[in-house]
């Protein structure tokens, strides 16, 4: 039996990339996980594909987490799909590429709509269904602490309110055995990174120079750090932000 055999996860953003690793680890480890995607159906059957192929459980939700009350219908939908909750993984983010003197309000409302706003909600309207020693662990990100690229800052702002936010719900849910922590990852192999890390030898090479172990990062690496703080063995860490950054340099 997995470690987290008998527990239901919520992962958000989970049709691919970071998050469609944390599902596909969670249901490894024994969980029934509920896979959010916001418009890639296909993409989020293949992830619960893939979690039943290996012999755990899994069903997808939709909700667009931009558009008002997404968050009171990813849990109508999973109340109807589950008896309960132990973990959920606010995962679901969207950069942008418009510098600070170029971002419009219209852009700027819908990164903060998914990377701040629809976590906050989604914690809150978890916490009367997570079960007494449950999780919450938001995937922020290394650029919310540092400066890599200036026109990272829209982005970095809006996941520093989630880091905040992180340790706000440590302390009002700590009294149950609930914890809350954030992982911030560094630079990861995924296809949204796919078009500018794999442009050339020189553009891999220089993310992966920001590391200090030298290399990328991938979805497994970070899932790995997420499986720990939703084990049993994680239960005496929270209200901290885990730099799953691979030691980045900047």
């Amino acid at each position: 039996m997995g470690v987290l055999t008998g527990r239901t996860a919520l992962v958000t953003g989970a049709s691919r990339g970071i998050g469609r690793g944390i599902a596909e680890r969670l249901g490894r480890d024994g969980a029934r996980v509920a896979v959010h995607y916001g418009s890639n159906e296909v993409a989020a059957k293949e992830t619960v594909a893939a979690i039943e192929a290996a012999g755990g459980s899994a069903f997808e939700i939709r909700a667009d987490l931009a558009e008002p009350g997404a968050a009171h219908r990813v849990w109508e939908e999973f109340d109807g799909r589950a008896d309960g909750l132990d973990i959920l993984v606010n995962n679901a983010g969207i950069g942008t590429s418009s510098a600070f003197g170029e971002i419009d309000e219209a852009e700027f409302d819908r990164l903060l709509a998914v990377n701040t706003k629809a976590p906050f909600f989604l914690a809150q309207l978890a916490a009367p269904r997570l079960r007494e020693g449950g999780r919450i662990i938001n995937i922020s990100s290394g650029a919310a602490r540092t400066t890599i690229l200036p026109d990272l800052m829209p982005y970095a702002m809006t996941k520093s309110a989630l880091d905040v936010f992180t340790r706000y719900l440590a302390r009002v849910l700590g009294p149950r055995g609930i914890t809350a922590n954030t992982v911030a990852p560094g630079i990861v192999d995924t296809d949204v990174n796919a078009e500018w890390l794999r442009a050339s030898d020189e553009a891999w090479a220089g993310a992966a120079a920001l590391s200090v172990l030298g290399k990328v990062g991938t979805p497994a690496e970070i899932a790995d750090v997420v499986a720990f703080l939703a084990s049993p063995d994680g239960r005496w860490v929270t209200g901290q932000w885990v730099d799953a950054t691979g030691g980045s340099l900047v």
